[in-house]
């Protein structure tokens, strides 16, 4: 019995989630479905493809040169329909891209409803997490990093740099005093992340800008921005940010102020796709528009 595509299609879906019941959400087919077509595949080459243990399903060796090879056919089938006539010189489809929660909150929904708006047959998801994306897993298509990846078979492109400013709300200021100098700073409760939980270096301000400790910490980014927002203390927050939080002002800003880049990373083998290339360069230049667009309201706002 010769292997089907479907097969195939079902088996990287495993590989890539490491699960059954993940593969078989990703899929919309029943885990129990998924394991069947997964045995099923396994006895037509009579070969093991995965290691089964508690932690979940891991590649074997014979697995993990099919995964390659099968990656490969997808992409190919994947950039022939691109090929086709009459797609009108529109995106379609869907298009999952990974993101830390500040871009993810503050910047993407507004650049990525744009891109839909110009398109309306493509399905945009925004997956906003705390930590590093897989795309060899194919968590997501692509991924926007505060840092440039140093490993793996990635295409790594710079889209923009933005700035961070240490910021309080009105009505904080106005219950606790005035902060003109760094050494006021000791009199303030502080907002930022929990040391153990910041997954990328770019992420640690908290050296950098010279403050204390952290008092009210989180790992997520519109946890920190609720916190300052609602009076609790003070903290580090995206300039671009700041127009969303109406009564927020920069703390010493001749002082305090960072500054770091968006990078978008893709799968090296992506870079054939017309329409991946197409969505990154949309999602790059949107990026860089608004990340200037935001940055200006807060430079202009006679509060900041």
């Amino acid at each position: 019995m010769q292997p089907q595509w479907d097969d195939l299609r079902i088996f990287l879906a495993v590989s890539r989630h490491e699960s059954l019941s993940a593969a078989g959400r990703v899929l919309k087919i029943d885990p129990a479905t998924v394991g069947r077509r997964i045995a099923r595949l396994e006895e037509a080459l009579k070969a093991p493809l995965f290691a089964k243990s508690p932690q979940g399903y891991a590649l074997t060796g014979e697995g993990q040169r099919l995964a390659e090879r099968a990656a490969r056919a997808e992409q190919e089938m994947t950039a022939a329909f691109e090929d086709l006539p009459g797609r009108g010189g529109r995106l379609s489809g869907q298009i999952r891209l990974g993101s830390p929660d500040g871009s993810a909150n503050f910047l993407l929904p507004q650049v990525c409803a744009q891109i839909v708006e110009r398109n309306p047959d493509l399905e945009v998801q925004i997956v906003a997490l705390p930590r590093v994306f897989n795309l060899s897993r194919r968590e997501a298509d692509m991924a926007i990093a505060v840092s440039a990846p140093v490993a793996g078979r990635l295409s790594v492109q710079k889209v923009t740099d933005y700035r961070l400013s240490l910021v309080a709300s009105k009505e904080y200021l106005r219950l606790k005093g005035p902060i003109r100098r760094r050494q006021d700073l000791r009199d303030h409760r502080i907002v930022g992340y929990i040391q153990d939980m910041i997954f990328d270096k770019e992420l640690d301000y908290m050296a950098e800008a010279g403050l204390p400790r952290v008092d009210l910490a989180s790992n997520s980014v519109s946890v920190q921005f609720s916190w300052i927002r609602q009076g609790a203390g003070i903290g580090i927050v995206h300039d671009f940010s700041i127009p969303f939080g109406h009564d927020m002002v920069r703390i010493l800003p001749g002082d305090i102020n960072l500054l770091r880049s968006f990078y978008l990373i893709r799968h090296v083998d992506d870079r054939r796709l017309d329409r991946l290339n197409r969505f990154a360069e949309e999602l790059a230049s949107g990026m860089r528009r608004e990340v200037a667009r935001l940055e200006s309201l807060c430079r202009d706002d006679p509060r900041a």
